[in-house]
């Protein structure tokens, strides 16, 4: 029962650390620090929203009279002025717009890092699947190596065969194994890149499938949706929005603010009359007195610089949303045509791995008859052995192109 038990345990952490590239993708969008710290700049912005379109703090002055000034009701003893200052109708609106625009620019830029961080956890995750079938072809080339050795020794001891051949499949070997030691080498760095953008311990595995299920896609895979929605241009559209609102609110702070307020006098009672003598009406009675203001907006100079550099921004932005247009125009014929080329050079090695492969087949079984041609079984080896690794990195390059074209079409997981 605890055997059964064990075993049970182990296919369950088994398959509990099975992940696929989506999974990484949405462990690097929740952990990763770039993409956090540009989430934390779109909320930084949302509280900008409310602190440019809130009015401006109202002023409260006191005022006590050390010498009491006299009235013909009574001694004046304190005032105290409130006043709010409102600026002109559709300012904070106009203001507010364009720091709500800005922020909703925010948000996209953030959707646009994240889009090119799937990318570069893909382009960081197939050169490890390339790596690791090249381990797994090198690793079978050296068993072959191996056999043709043993093989050729047999052949050697009944006068088959030269002891040329021996030391020409053990130079191989030798190449061989050293070249398995430098790829399995290899893999720490790649891992370490890997696992940063994962934000998690450069050591961790990584589980790579053994096969990439190739499916070719069809010209123009995804060019629809080139310029629909893109993070990239939707930002800088909102950017353009907010500009429009700035010069608008900048239009309306060249207008008089209107202020409202209040003057509360505190006054104490005639204390000067003589006996008999009748107090004023209102003798020691408090004032009340409401007040409007306006100011006067007369140095228009920073008002119309105000506007001109709204404007400016607008044409900036514009010129920002053409360029962004061509390079994603640019990048999606340049990849376009990187993975057309890494499809073909896929169904092209496949042709030639069955074809080498059947005449190594031929060659092998000629040279057991004959003891002949050793060199040609070798030479026919290693160049299905660059075919195995050609036929892995164009795998390996075709997802990438692939991953690149999700992100410049803004493909979601």
């Amino acid at each position: 029962m605890k055997t059964i038990f064990t075993i049970a345990m182990v296919m369950i952490a088994g398959l509990s650390t099975a992940q696929s590239l989506e999974d990484y993708l949405k462990m690097a969008s929740e952990n990763n620090p770039g993409l956090q710290s540009r989430y934390k700049e779109f909320e930084a912005s949302m509280e900008r929203v409310a602190q440019v379109s809130a009015l401006p703090d109202p002023n409260f002055t006191v005022s006590a009279f050390g010498r009491m000034l006299e009235t013909r009701t009574g001694p004046q003893q304190a005032i105290f002025i409130l006043n709010q200052m409102f600026p002109w109708f559709g300012t904070l609106k106009a203001k507010g717009d364009a720091s709500a625009l800005m922020a909703d620019a925010k948000f996209q830029s953030y959707l646009d890092a994240r889009n090119k961080l799937y990318f570069k956890v893909s382009a960081a995750y197939y050169p490890l699947y390339e790596l690791r079938q090249w381990i797994k072809i090198e690793e079978e080339n050296i068993k072959i190596l191996q056999s043709y050795k043993a093989i050729a020794n047999v052949n050697f001891q009944n006068s088959k065969a030269s002891m040329v051949d021996v030391l020409r499949v053990d130079i191989m070997l030798k190449d061989a194994q050293t070249n398995l030691g430098i790829l399995k080498e290899k893999e720490k760095p790649l891992l370490t890149t890997f696992n940063t953008l994962l934000n998690r311990g450069t050591n961790e595995q990584v589980v790579i499938p053994d096969d990439l299920n190739f499916l070719a896609q069809r010209e123009g895979f995804r060019k629809d949706s080139l310029l629909v929605q893109n993070p990239q241009l939707e930002e800088i559209e909102l950017k353009i929005k907010s500009a429009e609102a700035a010069e608008k609110a900048a239009h309306k702070q060249g207008l008089p603010m209107i202020g409202v307020g209040l003057n509360y006098t505190v006054i104490g009672k005639r204390e000067d009359l003589g006996a008999g003598v009748t107090p004023p009406q209102g003798n020691g009675q408090d004032a009340i007195m409401p007040m409007i203001s306006l100011s006067l907006p007369i140095y228009r100079k920073k008002y119309k610089s105000a506007v001109k550099e709204a404007k400016l921004m607008q044409e900036s932005y514009s010129l920002q949303k053409e360029e962004v247009t061509n390079t994603l125009l640019s990048s999606y014929e340049t990849t376009s045509f990187e993975m057309k080329q890494q499809s073909d050079l896929i169904k092209l090695y496949e042709k030639q791995i069955s074809e080498t492969q059947q005449a190594l087949d031929l060659l092998f079984t000629a040279y057991g008859n004959s003891g002949k041609d050793f060199e040609e079984v070798l030479r026919m080896q290693q160049q299905l052995l660059k075919y195995d690794k050609m036929k892995a990195s164009s795998e390996a390059q075709y997802q990438i192109a692939l991953a690149k074209i999700n992100y410049i079409t803004s493909k979601t997981y």
